[in-house]
């Protein structure tokens, strides 16, 4: 059976924590970065839980649970 490839594009997007749990960022961090107030723009650094209904797809991407 031949390994199995990690998706280089979610390896990035996505972190998986110690109890298993898929965190993901927000998106639109990057663009009119400069009218945002401070506060959106430290609510962009946090991760969020991922939706449980996108989990199974995320797995699938992540079959060794990159850091």
């Amino acid at each position: 059976m031949p390994k199995m490839k990690t998706h280089k594009g979610a390896a990035r997007r996505f972190k998986i924590t110690g109890s298993g749990k898929i965190m993901r960022t927000k998106h639109m961090k990057s663009h009119f970065r400069r009218r945002k107030s401070p506060r959106v723009k430290r609510m962009f650094d946090r991760m969020l839980p991922l939706d449980p209904s996108q989990e199974k797809n995320i797995r699938r991407l992540l079959p060794y649970g990159v850091d």
